[in-house]
């Protein structure tokens, strides 16, 4: 069903259920003759048609405006209700007047003489209990997929780390590598032999180590060491490393497979060359791992895989206030990884739940807060509207039940998704929802 349809459908309905109202509390559905009926009913459905549809314009305009950042507006919903108020107050106009001078051929000067403000309190009220329950139904589902796409952001800020973990190892490198050992096979069977030997120690690191946050330098340096290896082998003297053999502190760590990233960024962007070879040194800097190597860049490089320098910031944010850096000076590129330790306590995992839990809270406050200014909106309107009843309009239907009722379900329900925590519509409904809306779309993607 098109969105157009829908909408004069829904349109439809509303103008039924405003008849039904209007003649339950006016004539008790009294007709002369089934045209008179006919009548009846077209009027009604000219109305909603019209005010229906021009505040639906006027809302779909607030819509493509850019209210800020943040939660729900009290601006957005104020300019919304006074602008539905003069919308529907100039379009009762109108039809009156279109009806009155056009349809039924009274004088101008007759209609404006006899028309009188308790004609349009009828379809104000309707119109206005409509618009708030309308609003509250629109910003409930907003807020709804908000939640939803906080948790997918989450999601996939948690995802992220060990995605990016499971493509660290170039695919040039493997494909250079068989070609490496294609070539050793024929030339030297027993080199080809260590060179298979540590190309399966490699992949054996990176299949134990890319589910996990953080490895002991020493872990890394000794798979720095046997993919250097696979990387000498290649290029035989071209190539000369110095890495330490152990960690100042057994218990420092770093992300997995930086070290690799690093070594292969090097070899990547320099000449490697018996001419010209490419020196690569490891070493401890107070708190931090040092990769350092001459620098001949290579006058055409090839595109970067977008997994180097980047990943490992992105990484280590994620665990911890401490910063990569980067020095390039000429004739000189390093790069310093921090070494973290149980000590430190700038971690960003335990501040992670602390943000949460203060996230949370702040969460359940503005939540109490929207609640008690709802809460005393409607202690101070409804008796502002009862006095202008009173005042105005006292032999007229009692109109003010309609944004009396209407907005007090309104307030209701916000009341229950406040403080009703567990139950229906609580907190727990809406975890399990977001889950399972979060996974009916990831089913929607695969099929």
């Amino acid at each position: 069903m098109s969105k157009t349809v829908r909408d004069i459908l829904v349109t439809i309905g509303i103008g039924i259920g405003v008849w039904i109202v209007g003649n339950a509390l006016g004539n008790g559905f009294k007709f002369e003759t089934f045209n008179d009926f006919l009548i009846d009913f077209g009027f009604y459905q000219l109305y909603s048609f019209v005010l229906g549809y021009s505040n639906k314009f006027y809302f779909d305009y607030l819509e493509k405006i850019d209210w800020g950042p943040g939660k729900i507006k009290p601006k957005r919903i104020a300019i919304g209700i006074i602008g539905s108020v003069i919308i529907t107050m100039t379009c009762i106009f109108l039809l009156r007047l279109f009806i009155s001078t056009v349809i039924y051929g009274q004088p101008l000067e007759v209609f404006i003489a006899n028309d009188r403000l308790e004609y349009y309190s009828f379809g104000l009220w309707i119109t206005l209990t409509i618009v708030i329950i309308f609003h509250f139904v629109y910003f409930y589902n907003r807020y709804q997929k908000s939640k939803i796409k906080e948790q997918k952001v989450i999601a996939g800020t948690a995802s992220a780390k060990f995605d990016a973990l499971k493509n660290q190892l170039d695919p040039h490198f493997l494909f250079n590598s068989l070609n490496v050992l294609t070539s050793l096979i024929d030339e030297n069977p027993k080199n080809a032999q260590q060179f298979t030997t540590a190309l399966s120690k490699v992949y054996r690191y990176v299949l134990e180590q890319k589910n996990k946050d953080l490895v002991t330098v020493d872990e890394e340096l000794d798979f720095a060491r046997t993919y250097m290896s696979l990387l000498k082998m290649r290029f035989e003297d071209s190539i000369i490393f110095d890495i330490p053999d152990r960690a100042s502190n057994p218990e420092s760590k770093v992300i997995p497979l930086s070290l690799q990233l690093l070594l292969e960024n090097a070899v990547k962007h320099n000449m490697v060359t018996s001419s010209k070879p490419l020196h690569i040194k490891i070493y401890e800097d107070g708190d931090n791992l040092i990769v350092d190597n001459n620098l001949q860049t290579k006058q055409i490089v090839k595109k970067s895989s977008g997994v180097g320098l980047n990943n490992i910031r992105q990484r280590y944010n994620l665990l911890s206030n401490k910063k990569v850096i980067i020095n390039q000076e000429a004739g000189r590129f390093a790069v310093a990884i921090p070494m973290l330790t149980k000590q430190i306590t700038t971690m960003r995992p335990i501040q992670t739940k602390m943000d949460d839990r203060y996230v949370r809270a702040r969460k359940r406050v503005d939540d109490l807060k929207e609640f008690y200014y709802s809460l005393l909106s409607y202690v101070i309107v409804i008796p502002f509207l009862i006095f202008i009843w009173y005042t105005f309009t006292p032999f007229t239907i009692q109109w003010f039940w309609f944004p009396m009722f209407g907005w007090g379900i309104g307030l209701c329900f916000h009341a229950y998704r406040v403080f009703v925590n567990d139950g229906v519509f609580g907190s727990r409904w809406e975890r399990k929802k977001i889950e399972q809306f979060m996974k009916d779309e990831e089913t929607k993607k695969w099929n």
